[in-house]
């Protein structure tokens, strides 16, 4: 049964290529919302928190602050609708999984950029 659904995943499955991205990096992440008839792009910029799954059913979560208020999104990386990722910020933690960063406030909650 695992093989099959593979094998669906594999062949019928559009895999989209995206800029490389991690923990820790502040990503831009573009997609498309309808409503009714009409179509927009609209973005959401935030800091990736976990990215989770393999191949077809992999997801990443963003956290951004909107005024005082965290918010997070889980996006499906294989989403149609998403028309581009762009990194803005490669940050540098040390897990794959920053839920702790959910508890953080003020300075403590900035991450260093990444040197190259």
């Amino acid at each position: 049964m695992e093989s099959l659904v593979k094998f669906v995943q594999d062949e019928f499955v559009a895999r989209k290529e995206f800029a490389e991205f991690a923990a820790g990096d502040t990503i831009t992440v573009y997609y498309e919302i309808k409503e009714g008839n009409k179509t927009r792009t609209q973005f959401f910029r935030g800091v990736v928190i976990q990215r989770k799954g393999v191949a077809a059913s992999e997801t990443f979560t963003i956290r951004k602050m909107s005024g005082t208020v965290g918010v997070e999104r889980i996006f499906p990386v294989n989403l149609p609708s998403i028309q581009k990722i762009e990194v803005n910020k490669r940050g540098k933690v040390r897990r794959a999984r920053i839920y702790y960063f959910r508890g953080l406030t003020g300075k403590k909650a900035r991450i260093t950029e990444k040197r190259r």
